[in-house]
């Protein structure tokens, strides 16, 4: 089983002190965070100016995951990883899953992550940083039953809905938002856009890379790529097909769920279930670009 990389919060604690426990168990486990040595061949994440469309998940005020707007009637629905918003479920045993955020020690029912979580667009910046689109509050969390029932990595993926801003708004409104693809296959050139957290990124510059991904031979339903730099904070960062820039986003194929290393990662590819997920979530189809 692959690593995720980013910790989820618990039910039963506020999302911060789980997230600083789980960080301890991800420095005992080695999940996400460890370096290969660098290979001249293969890719590199770099800093850029980010996407309007991506950025950054805050619990309770910690850099949490990344997330990114999809399209949708409403314009209201930003994707990201499972694990990042949603405790799995206990195993038959009883025991909570430890290579999903658990806790073995807690002893609580499963469910989404409590506490204040919030999207802030584009976020950068050392310190307290810089919200040029504001901060939007999640008030829904949807994941599949995948992810709480069945193999849990093959639903490593969540829809989240946003309150409209003070004006009214909706996010797609004020950033744009990337159109998703679930008929893709596993053989594509991708962007890819993450937030590494502070340890990592102390200037909070989101990251990018361009790079081709293949299937996982382990995990056939999953997308592998090669790319150094995407350490812990990254996990829901968008894989975005035949991207060219902002107005021209792609199409979404997929978020970063594990991988073994920051230079190897995967994504759930996105397919029939996602889609009903996400017809259930927003009420209708994505428009089609």
């Amino acid at each position: 089983m692959r690593s995720a990389r980013t910790p989820v919060a618990t039910a039963a604690t506020t999302v911060t002190a789980a997230a600083a426990a789980m960080a301890a168990l991800v420095g005992l486990t080695g999940c996400g965070g460890s370096s290969r040595a660098a290979d001249p061949s293969q890719p590199a994440a770099r800093h850029f100016e980010g996407l309007p469309f991506v950025g950054v998940l805050f619990a309770d005020g910690e850099h949490h995951c990344t997330a990114s707007v999809v399209d949708s009637p409403k314009g209201n629905v930003l994707v990201t990883a499972a694990h990042c918003v949603h405790f799995q479920d206990d195993d038959e045993d009883g025991a909570e899953d430890e290579g999903k955020g658990g806790d073995p020690d807690d002893g609580k029912e499963s469910g989404p992550i409590t506490g204040d979580l919030q999207f802030a667009p584009r976020f950068s910046g050392a310190g307290e940083g810089t919200f040029p689109y504001g901060k939007w509050k999640v008030n829904g969390i949807h994941v599949p039953r995948a992810w709480q029932e069945e193999d849990g990595d093959r639903g490593d993926y969540a829809f989240l809905t946003v309150e409209p801003d003070a004006q009214g708004r909706s996010v797609q409104e004020v950033v744009g938002a990337a159109t998703p693809d679930w008929s893709s296959g596993p053989r594509r050139h991708v962007t890819v856009v993450g937030y590494p957290n502070e340890a990592y990124n102390p200037d909070n510059h989101p990251i990018t890379c361009a790079t081709d991904t293949q299937r996982d031979d382990d995990q056939p339903y999953m997308m592998l790529m090669r790319c150094g730099g995407f350490h812990d904070g990254t996990s829901g960062s968008p894989w975005l097909a035949d991207h060219h820039d902002a107005r021209r986003p792609g199409r979404l194929i997929g978020v970063l769920s594990g991988g073994d290393t920051d230079a190897e990662s995967t994504a759930v590819l996105f397919d029939r279930q996602a889609r009903e997920l996400y017809e259930r979530v927003t009420g209708g189809a994505a428009k089609s670009s």
